[in-house]
């Protein structure tokens, strides 16, 4: 895809109400999300892109008003690359863990998929998952917290 048609799609995502665009065309696939003020493209890896300052920041509400973030209580499993989220080995297949399993260091926990390449995330902990932060088929980012382990 030519890189003008790129930086103009990126541009109408940034200053629209759309949050996700996906275009397909003969030399490959791009998807563009738009979250929290910022504007992602992926062809085949994420790479974050300068929105519009206008469009980059909504009012900040003042701090006494901001929501408080909840807090997380024992060991967040982070994703270790960009790829795609699989919580079984196979389509439909049973959950690698769910919430609630009782989990032993070194046990798998999931799949990330990059490039076409199935990497089997491990347990870095023993104990219970509590969360599972990603649904099946998500994109997930570098460093995006995946479940959460007591």
């Amino acid at each position: 895809m030519d890189l003008r048609k790129l930086k103009t799609l990126i541009d109408l995502v940034s200053e629209s109400n759309i949050a996700e665009l996906e275009i397909t065309e003969n030399e490959g696939k791009v998807r563009i999300v738009k979250s929290g003020g910022a504007t992602f493209a992926a062809p085949v890896m994420t790479m974050p892109v300068a929105a519009p300052a206008a469009a980059a920041a909504p009012a900040a509400l003042p701090p006494a008003e901001a929501p408080a973030a909840p807090a997380v209580t024992g060991t967040v499993v982070k994703s270790p690359m960009v790829g795609t989220f699989y919580a079984s080995s196979t389509p439909g297949g049973k959950p690698f863990v769910e919430v609630g399993s009782s989990i032993k260091s070194g046990e798998a926990l999931c799949i990330i998929e990059a490039m076409k390449i199935m990497n089997e995330i491990e347990a870095e902990v023993t104990g219970t998952v509590r969360q599972v932060l990603v649904e099946n088929g998500q994109a997930v980012e570098f460093g995006q917290p995946m479940f959460v382990i007591e």
